[in-house]
């Protein structure tokens, strides 16, 4: 954790311009608003010790070469505690970035809510909250950087309610602060934890925060038109039977979405986990850089599709289309995760979720089918009337294998029956579900 917040905007900025908001007046005669004794005490020597008047230091400044607005956590300042000043300065930095058109970076170290203020602070984060609706609805981006401990009111508003949260290595996180939980499973409450639980999306090394800063900022302000497909990386001859394509797409020399991603992309960022405590490793999200421009991308990786993994891929449709950054599918899933587990993390609903996203966004998405197209759980994954699909590739209302026994039919009449459901990627060009097959770069 660095020494200061002005330390840490030094790190992160090659320009930074503080400004100042004086507090509302309070009805009170010291000691703050709920006349705790000696807090006016406490305010003096917080400081003096930190040359500063309040737990947050806002203003202007440039990362890379985009422009923001910062707000840094001056932990030596009563904990980086949020109070009436606090909320004030907060509210008066997201003011100024909607004036600006700009996103904000909070760098974020705070205990939660100051105590010596009672309710008068936590409610404190009811306007935060505010303040960060509004600046969503504005169609600015969102980054938090948990730089520690971040517990409390500051994770549950400006830290787990960014678009993009990252974290130092170590950094104590959780809503419960380490005087009030109860002991044994410390893990949960590091960055490390978070990141694993899908609540953060990166842990970022020392030394590497302010090129993970430019280059999240970049992809998330930097919209490129409608992308075009990528091109096929796999076989280039279609297939001649239903059964050659589901053999084809199922082939484990067959090009995989990570593949795709490194090869569309000159670079890219991932978004993790579903902020509902779960990742998929089997769905792969993110922002990438093309020809200078930004997409996001949410791509199926060859395995059953789990819940987390359909919430995910929701989370980065809204987070684009808010945004006004396209959007890239890669279908690659034999269907969704049918096991016990999945439906109990709510399979079902997590699939209407990511429909839901596809069919409201406003932004232009583009699909390709890249391997297996297994039934719904791959069709939520598409954009209706922007579907490509590879040679090596096929897409099915249900496995060749689900639909013989669905129509209790034995194993020798699968390859039958894979032709019979027209699943190929020209049968899908004929019916007018996929507009085109892509071919090889050239």
């Amino acid at each position: 954790m660095p020494e200061s917040a002005r330390a840490l905007l030094g790190e992160v900025t090659t320009a930074f311009t503080a400004f100042t908001v004086s507090a509302p007046p309070v009805a009170s005669v010291g000691d703050g608003p709920i006349r705790w004794p000696g807090y006016d005490v406490a305010l003096e020597r917080a400081r003096a010790r930190t040359g500063e008047d309040e737990s947050v230091v806002c203003g202007v400044g440039k990362v890379g070469e985009t422009e923001a607005v910062l707000i840094a956590f001056e932990f030596g300042f009563l904990g980086g505690s949020i109070g009436g000043g606090t909320g004030s300065r907060l509210r008066a930095a997201f003011e100024r970035a909607r004036e600006l058109g700009v996103p904000v970076v909070s760098l974020i170290a705070t205990g939660g809510s100051r105590m010596q203020e009672g309710m008068r602070a936590l409610t404190q984060l009811q306007h935060i909250a505010g303040e960060m609706a509004l600046t969503r609805a504005a169609g600015l981006a969102q980054v938090a950087v948990l730089c520690g401990p971040v517990t409390g009111g500051g994770w549950a508003t400006l830290g787990a309610g960014a678009d993009v949260t990252l974290a130092l290595p170590g950094t104590q996180v959780g809503f419960a602060g380490s005087r009030v939980r109860p002991r044994g499973d410390d893990a949960a409450y590091t960055a490390e934890g978070q990141f694993a639980g899908g609540q953060v999306d990166q842990v970022v090394g020392e030394g590497e925060l302010r090129g993970t800063l430019e280059r999240w900022l970049r992809v998330l302000t930097t919209p490129a038109g409608a992308v075009p497909p990528p091109a096929a990386l796999g076989a280039g001859k279609v297939p001649a039977t239903g059964w050659a394509a589901v053999t084809a797409a199922r082939a484990r020399t067959r090009p995989r979405a990570t593949s795709y991603v490194d090869h569309y992309f000159d670079w890219w960022q991932e978004v993790r986990g579903d902020r509902c405590g779960g990742v998929d490793r089997g769905v792969l999200c993110g922002f990438g850089l093309r020809d200078g421009a930004a997409a996001a991308f949410a791509a199926q990786c060859g395995t059953p599709t789990r819940p987390a993994g359909f919430r995910t891929a929701a989370r980065l449709v809204r987070l684009a289309d808010r945004l006004r950054v396209p959007v890239l599918t890669l279908i690659d899933t034999p269907g969704a995760a049918n096991d016990g587990e999945a439906e109990r993390a709510g399979a079902g609903p997590a699939i209407a979720e990511l429909f839901s996203a596809v069919a409201a966004a406003t932004v232009p998405m583009t699909s390709l089918v890249i391997g297996e197209g297994g039934s719904g759980g791959a069709l939520a994954f598409a954009a209706p009337g922007r579907l490509w699909a590879t040679p090596d590739s096929y897409f099915s209302v249900t496995s060749p294998e689900a639909a013989a026994s669905i129509l209790k039919r034995g194993d020798d009449e699968i390859a039958a029956t894979a032709d019979q459901l027209r699943l190929r990627p020209q049968d899908l060009v004929d019916l007018g579900i996929a507009r085109g097959i892509v071919g090889p770069e050239r």
